[in-house]
């Protein structure tokens, strides 16, 4: 991870949140410290997704001119709201994170670190290999539901990676920003099609172990968002035979 030209930011931390009136307010002073504390150039780019309580803004007022709310007319999912705030932002290196800060806000510099001595384009968050701890674990039952989801995603989508839901990813805006102009997926399965389209234009990613804690306030269904995951799975298959992530398709 290499600083940005002279003018630009090193990072955007981008945070879709969908009512969160009740965590927001912490995580961003969280934020804030942290990039505050290791001096770096960057924004908050929160990102509420039609929420129906006072996320936006109570992120407003915590935000201190330390970034910017985007505010979607309408809820229509964590892939869709990732990728407004993604096109939207400004920074030399982009950063996903959960409004719960599951994984800390410390484990920038895990992925960070691994960006630099690896020189690849993104780095995700991983629960499930070597160096990742989990100190709090999720119920079995959606535990199970995301290994199960994990295997279907390696067989079906060939992607070598042993956690692609984590929330946490990195990469350089630059390199990603064609991609994200082709995704579609709107669901919680936004991160298979970002991983699958990178590897098919060629881009290099690492994943790496992070620290991990369960929010027990997941909005993550065990029975309907799985089920809706494995069709946009099959949308994914579909949008690729049909073309649809070929860059020079693509609007400059």
């Amino acid at each position: 991870m290499t600083p940005g030209p002279a003018g630009r930011l090193q990072l955007s931390v981008v945070i879709p949140a969908y009512n969160e009136a009740a965590r927001i307010a912490p995580t961003l002073g969280s934020i804030r410290q942290y990039l505050k504390q290791r001096r770096l150039s960057a924004e908050i780019v929160v990102v509420d997704d039609g929420s129906t309580d006072d996320t936006a803004e109570i992120a407003r007022n915590e935000l201190h001119g330390d970034g910017r709310v985007l505010r979607l007319p309408e809820n229509r999912g964590k892939g869709r709201a990732v990728r407004e705030g993604v096109l939207q932002s400004n920074g030399r290196w982009v950063l996903i994170s959960d409004a719960d800060l599951s994984t800390p806000i410390e484990e920038h510099e895990t992925l960070a670190a691994e960006a630099r001595n690896y020189d690849v384009d993104m780095v995700i968050g991983s629960r499930a290999i070597e160096g990742s701890d989990v100190q709090k674990h999720q119920a079995w039952p959606r535990e199970a539901m995301g290994k199960t989801f994990n295997g279907i995603v390696r067989g079906t989508m060939g992607l070598p990676y042993r956690d692609t839901q984590c929330g946490f990813k990195l990469f350089d805006r630059d390199r990603l920003l064609p991609v994200f102009r082709m995704l579609a997926i709107n669901g919680f399965a936004w991160d298979v099609e970002l991983l699958f389209v990178s590897r098919r234009l060629g881009l290099q990613v690492r994943e790496v172990g992070v620290t991990w804690r369960n929010d027990p306030s997941s909005r993550v269904g065990v029975v309907r968002d799985p089920i809706l995951m494995l069709i946009d799975l099959m949308r994914i298959r579909w949008r690729f035979r049909r073309g649809a992530y070929h860059p020079q398709r693509q609007p400059s």
